[in-house]
């Protein structure tokens, strides 16, 4: 019964810099974000587990310098020319890339015309796998800040903050309630807040303990994290 009802419902996050929540986590990504312009090499990548805040942080960024976001899958060497035309440029996914040579042409054509590029990706660039000895030397020179997983006080945050971009109230009692049950990550926060949605129909009824534990008892049965 419960499978059935969990579908990803519409919702609008609130992904403004004032709306990206800092702790000692996140902190020095947040302050790199901050200080862009003054980029060393003109160029900062992010790292971090899915869902730590990412794309929050790129999309602030991307909405003070004008720049543009793009995926792994639209970065190749025909394309490099007028995506580096956009000046700032965002990279999703970026340890993803399929040509290591529109990656390394991209790069070289932002430095050259002062632009600048923030990468987005799972592990630091200097793991990254490439057959470019040019572009290895690149990615290990680049300024690359790490997100970690949040402790109880940023997790709890960061959930009522998912709750409320769905219109969502949360009793402090059912977020104690799953602290002290879920995985400690920010993937595991979005599954249940994402479960939560569904199973109060949108928040047309009551976020309960009882409800909680049911939210995470499916996460548990099918696999997701959350439990």
């Amino acid at each position: 019964m419960i499978q059935q009802m969990i579908l990803e419902l519409p919702h609008l996050p609130a992904l403004g810099r004032e709306d990206f929540l800092v702790a000692g986590c996140n902190a020095r990504a947040a302050a790199w974000i901050d200080r862009w312009p003054e980029w060393p090499g003109n160029a900062l990548a992010i790292y971090g587990p899915p869902g730590c805040g990412k794309s929050h942080l790129a999309e602030a960024w991307r909405s003070k310098s004008g720049g543009r976001l793009i995926g792994p899958a639209e970065l190749t060497l025909d394309a490099v020319p007028d995506i580096a035309g956009a000046g700032a440029v965002a990279l999703d996914r970026a340890d993803e890339v399929q040509e290591a040579k529109a990656l390394l042409h991209l790069l070289n054509l932002l430095r050259q015309d002062g632009g600048y590029l923030l990468s987005l990706s799972s592990v630091a660039p200097a793991r990254w796998k490439t057959p470019l000895a040019d572009l290895r030397s690149r990615l290990a020179a680049m300024q690359a800040v790490g997100i970690e997983n949040p402790d109880d006080h940023l997790l709890g945050a960061v959930m009522l903050k998912m709750l409320s971009d769905r219109q969502l109230r949360a009793p402090q009692e059912v977020i104690a309630y799953l602290l002290t049950r879920m995985d400690r990550s920010f993937a595991a926060a979005s599954a249940l807040v994402v479960c939560l949605d569904s199973l109060t129909a949108g928040g047309r009824n009551p976020l309960t303990i009882p409800m909680a534990r049911a939210a995470l008892e499916h996460l548990a049965q099918s696999g997701e994290a959350g439990a």
